[in-house]
């Protein structure tokens, strides 16, 4: 039997209606869906567990991730305590002083918060640890360098063998202040040195809050020496030598779990994929490769 042209037409136009009113259905879906996971209350679309793993590692230079995740664990009333993992030499100021208060108001929302050391947790990754309960550090741990720095490049000469010169106009002394076009006055290094100091005290000041230690043996050692995990368990810098397993167990008995606890810990991203889709690849490799003509403030530690 052969069909009629029309009804097969009337058949394509059927199956058609058929496929795109499915289509639509399943989108309507997937829409209502996500709608709805978006209206509950973040402590339900929270992952649960006991204990909460924050890695902290690398150059310090952007909070707002670490933040945004002590944040949601502060607000998860299924999370009773944090391990901060620490692998980090530091890096700006500003970022390690957020997470820092981002960790007290952890402790005030009556979460536990143990940091755990691994190969260096030195200047901005020490600050960091020094807002826990409770701080452990392996033996070989590097940590320490209590201080701050701040380092501005000279290419003054250079511009000079290139044949180039700079016209600065400007409405104020210090409104070059650290331009890498020439060298710096003794004025200028005055009022350098000055905001270093000032970031240093504020350094010194977060250690004597966090470790309750006085200010006469912290300035004591606040030279930007490193030292050993072993070496800052006599100087009272830590609480105890241990791994993270160790960590662990010590926070969990703290808390009151019986048995192994449920550990929660944030997949990292991938960096380059992740870097690359938020334009921070080459903010990256502009920070790692190209001198800044800006001074840059760091509780840092490099060798």
């Amino acid at each position: 039997m052969i069909m009629e042209p029309k009804t097969q037409n009337k058949q394509k136009k059927s199956f058609f209606r058929i496929f795109m009113e499915f289509s639509t259905g399943i989108f309507a879906l997937l829409v209502l869906v996500t709608f709805c996971f978006a209206l509950l209350p973040d402590n339900w679309k929270s992952p649960s567990g006991e204990i909460a793993i924050v890695n902290i590692h690398g150059m310090l230079m952007d909070s707002r991730d670490i933040v945004q995740q002590l944040s949601d664990y502060r607000h998860n009333p299924q999370i009773r305590g944090v391990i901060l993992r620490i692998d980090s030499p530091g890096g700006a100021v500003a970022p390690a002083q957020e997470i820092y208060s981002e960790i007290l108001k952890l402790r005030a929302n009556h979460k536990t918060v143990y940091a755990s050391m691994g190969a260096v947790a030195a200047s901005g990754g020490y600050y960091i640890a020094c807002a826990a309960d409770y701080v452990l550090a392996n033996p070989g741990t590097l940590t320490g360098s209590i201080s701050a720095v701040m380092a501005l490049n000279n290419f003054e000469e250079l511009t000079k063998k290139v044949g180039v010169k700079p016209n600065i106009i400007k409405s104020g002394k210090f409104k070059d202040l650290g331009s890498p076009l020439r060298a710096m006055t003794p004025e200028e290094h005055i009022l350098l040195q000055g905001v270093v100091n000032d970031v240093h005290e504020q350094f010194v000041q977060a250690i004597a809050k966090g470790r309750g230690l006085p200010l006469s043996e912290i300035n004591r050692i606040a030279d930007g020496r490193i030292m050993t995990g072993q070496q800052a368990l006599k100087l009272n810098l830590i609480d105890e030598v241990g791994g993270l397993e160790k960590t662990i167990d010590l926070l969990a008995k703290k808390i009151g779990i019986v048995g192994k606890p449920k550990i929660i810990e944030q997949k990292e991203k991938i960096p380059f994929l992740s870097w690359l889709l938020q334009g921070r690849l080459s903010n990256r490799l502009a920070e790692a490769f190209i001198p800044s003509p800006q001074p840059r403030l760091q509780y840092l530690w490099f060798p």
